[in-house]
């Protein structure tokens, strides 16, 4: 059954522990199946292997609706940018709203901070729509994935309407 929020449910972030690697990797992989398959590249170890090669527990929070974990977030904070590493959504839960409201906690750290927000996502994967829908503009493209950019937003710009 598909967990949609509502005005009684907010998306919360819970701290992830070191402990929780097996759990993370399993969502990163369900999440990412059915885009990794569609371009061929459904590989389950190689998956676990690059999120272990990045992991930092302390950068990493589940994505938390009505006490359910639904997924995970990545946010890595660089001195001139924050970097949205991971995020990823049970595919049960997508479609819902959850991304979206995690990607507005981002943003609105991002722009008290003044920082832009960068992302890569798998080519001719949905994420690239949802980014895009979100503000990022395309930056560039490797040979699997597309980098996007969205620019922070400064406080006088959304007091005056601005996104």
């Amino acid at each position: 059954m598909p967990l949609t929020p509502d005005q009684t449910a907010p998306v919360i972030w819970v701290v992830a522990q070191p402990s929780d690697v097996d759990h993370l990797v399993a969502i990163r992989i369900e999440a990412m199946r059915e885009s990794l398959e569609r371009v061929g590249r459904f590989d389950p170890v190689r998956a676990r292997e690059r999120f272990l090669s990045g992991f930092e527990a302390q950068n990493t929070h589940y994505i938390e609706v009505s006490g359910e974990r639904v997924g995970f977030v990545v946010v890595k904070h660089h001195h001139n940018e924050l970097l949205l590493d991971h995020l990823y959504v049970t595919p049960s839960a997508q479609g819902s709203g959850i991304g979206s409201a995690v990607l507005m906690q981002i943003f609105k750290e991002a722009d008290a901070a003044a920082l832009p927000v960068k992302v890569g996502a798998l080519k001719e994967s949905a994420s690239n729509r949802f980014y895009t829908r979100h503000g990022f503009q395309f930056v560039e493209s490797s040979e699997f994935d597309n980098y996007y950019v969205r620019q922070s937003v400064p406080p006088a710009a959304r007091l005056a309407g601005g996104r």
